[in-house]
């Protein structure tokens, strides 16, 4: 790999044109007159096409994509597998809806049940993303305890949707002007041990301890649907709760009848090294959501759930049109069989030597505060040298990253997060490390004369 110097910053010879180039400009003006603006574009790329971890911009310039859709490609852009099932079921047929019955549909559900980390029989609700997998959850933990309230986190995303709202707490603008979302959930502080809320403290412990006083003064127990938490906190930092704090969770819910939901749909399907994040901990769940990586790219979610809940569900409680998909189950079947094949310990061994190298890193920077993560979901938190969040730092790196050709998102207030495919090679990681150190070398410089 060659590399050249132009007006202080690096030039790589796989980025072909300025950034935007003319054809991405020329997209991007189309898209600016019929396209809402609520979607939050960080950098003008414009995608041509894409293989494995490598993806193409419209004017041919190639990027490493360590942001996967939003953690959505996990088997990598159009892994060969994938598309094959895809094809094959298009030949079939496209849209039954789930008023019937089809084979995938039911081999899906079939595979999800055996996975299901609940320790028992599940059983499965179809659906088309993570908000509607969450709105499917909540509905569910109503349904069967007969209580309102919930607990929820914050800094937790769980979707935009007026129920997955209620419980989305990562960034206020995702709330604002929309008034009142679904009542009765109350938020409480996720475990931070970084930037810990509760000085002196096992952080764990102190929160436990903070929803059993709101239990004693402000929120009944016995009115209390369900908990629901991510088993990694994803957009609120990717924050990696301290051990022993989601097994006291889970006796804190059966001391009062209180159903757990795991909001796995970021950090489920293989992306931590395990199938689901919580089997880290060895807690099962009453209640799971899943999308993002279970499609490789195609539309699905999906609530998980123990049978003895989701058989409780009379005829007409709870539907949708498109669940069931044969198209997304295709893509399912395939997805599922490559990350338990072979994906979810690529994800185990290739992120520990990401997480090595980005450690590596870290004492070359000071303003990298902490690298913390499992398997390919991994965070590298920005610090001002009072140890406070370096949001422009962080803001500014990820363009530069782009510019290197490399694309990244952020998380939290100032992190970068990784959540590459989970196909990711040893020599993708060194080459995203030299876009990365010569990105963080700029975005430290600021801007040049």
């Amino acid at each position: 790999m060659t590399q050249t110097a132009t007006q202080g910053f690096i030039v790589h010879p796989h980025i072909m044109t300025e950034l935007p180039g003319p054809k991405a400009r020329a997209m991007i003006a189309r898209d600016a007159e019929v396209i809402s603006p609520s979607y939050p574009r960080d950098y003008p790329f414009v995608m041509s096409h894409g293989r494995g971890t490598e993806v193409w911009d419209v004017d041919g310039n190639r990027f490493l994509d360590f942001a996967a859709g939003i953690a959505v490609c996990a088997t990598g852009h159009a892994h060969p597998k994938v598309v094959e099932a895809v094809r094959d079921a298009t030949g079939d047929f496209l849209h039954i809806s789930s008023d019937y019955w089809h084979e995938r549909m039911i081999a899906l559900a079939e595979r999800l049940a055996r996975l299901a980390p609940m320790g028992e029989p599940a059983m499965s609700f179809l659906c088309q993303s993570g908000t509607e997998a969450v709105e499917g959850a909540i509905k569910l933990a109503r349904y069967v305890t007969g209580r309102p309230r919930f607990i929820g986190f914050l800094g937790g995303f769980h979707g935009r949707s007026m129920g997955s709202l209620a419980f989305t707490s990562s960034k206020y603008t995702q709330q604002k002007g929309f008034g009142q979302t679904m009542p009765g959930v109350t938020h409480v502080p996720f475990p931070d041990p970084f930037r810990p809320l509760f000085a002196g403290a096992d952080q764990g412990e102190a929160v436990l301890d903070y929803i059993r006083m709101l239990f004693e003064r402000s929120v009944p127990p016995s009115d209390v649907a369900a908990i629901l938490i991510e088993p990694i906190q994803g957009e609120g930092g990717y924050l990696v709760p301290p051990p022993g704090f989601l097994a006291g969770l889970r006796k804190l819910c059966d001391e009062h009848g209180i159903l757990l939901i795991f909001d796995e749909v970021q950090s489920g399907v293989g992306r931590t090294g395990r199938m689901f994040a919580c089997q880290h901990e060895g807690v099962a769940p009453d209640i799971m959501t899943l999308a993002k990586g279970l499609g490789s790219g195609l539309p699905i979610g999906a609530v998980v759930a123990k049978k003895r809940l989701m058989q409780q569900w009379k005829r007409g409680a709870h539907g949708n049109t498109f669940g069931g998909n044969p198209i997304t189950c295709a893509a399912a079947i395939a997805t599922l069989d490559l990350v338990e094949s072979e994906y979810a310990a690529n994800a185990e061994s290739v992120g520990a030597y990401f997480m090595n190298r980005l450690r590596d890193l870290a004492n070359d920077y000071p303003c990298i505060g902490e690298v913390r993560g499992r398997g390919l979901m991994i965070g590298m938190e920005l610090v001002e040298a009072d140890g406070s969040p370096a949001k422009a730092l962080c803001d500014t790196l990820i363009t530069r990253a782009f510019h290197h050709g490399l694309l990244l998102l952020s998380c939290g207030v100032s992190t970068v997060r990784f959540m590459p495919p989970l196909s990711l090679s040893k020599d993708e990681v060194d080459e995203a490390m030299s876009y990365l150190r010569s990105a963080l070398d700029e975005a430290i410089a600021g801007p040049k004369g």
